[in-house]
């Protein structure tokens, strides 16, 4: 697929920070050309791109900021991230998948463990060392997903495609 959207759900300043500071840390070099983020569709086609720019504008006016959780450190196998829990970004992300089901690549067609990437394509144990260096500083911690982001990809670092602050009353 050429040029696919990708939909994620914008981090508050704080946390995206600790976990961007994470990524440059510990992502290999030659492999991180993306800032921290967290993904809620990885590929939707660009064929798309007007009905998605439309529903997520319908969205955010719906939905206020949402609240989640950095829950704990997980394995990758080959790297680390940080777990997000939400129930409200998954039935918003289920809202946004049953509109485009059927046009959903076999990635993005189930319900995804939400997380932010800080490490990936490394050995499973440089991966299980830093997780062992990280858990005892870890605390889980709240947060509030303020919107709703779309990214082009376009072979390496993706291109900003349009941000939906949530700014409703559904959520609160």
């Amino acid at each position: 697929m050429a040029d696919p959207i990708i939909v994620t759900a914008a981090l508050p300043p704080e946390i995206f920070a600790m976990a961007d500071r994470l990524r440059r840390a510990h992502f290999p070099p030659a492999r991180n050309v993306l800032s921290a983020h967290l993904t809620m569709f990885h590929a939707i086609p660009p064929s798309l791109e007007r009905e998605l720019r439309t529903f997520l504008t319908d969205l955010a006016a719906e939905y206020a900021p949402l609240p989640a959780r950095l829950a704990h450190i997980v394995s990758l196998g080959r790297g680390t991230a940080l777990a997000v829990e939400s129930e409200p970004l998954m039935e918003l992300r289920d809202i946004i998948a049953d509109r485009f089901a059927g046009s959903l690549t076999a990635q993005d067609d189930h319900r995804p463990r939400f997380h932010i990437t800080i490490q990936n394509k490394v050995n499973p144990q440089e991966a299980r060392a830093l997780q062992a260096r990280l858990q005892p500083d870890f605390t889980p911690r709240s947060f509030v997903i303020p919107a709703l982001q779309a990214h082009f990809y376009r072979g390496g670092p993706w291109e900003a495609a349009g941000r939906w602050p949530l700014r409703g009353g559904v959520g609160r």
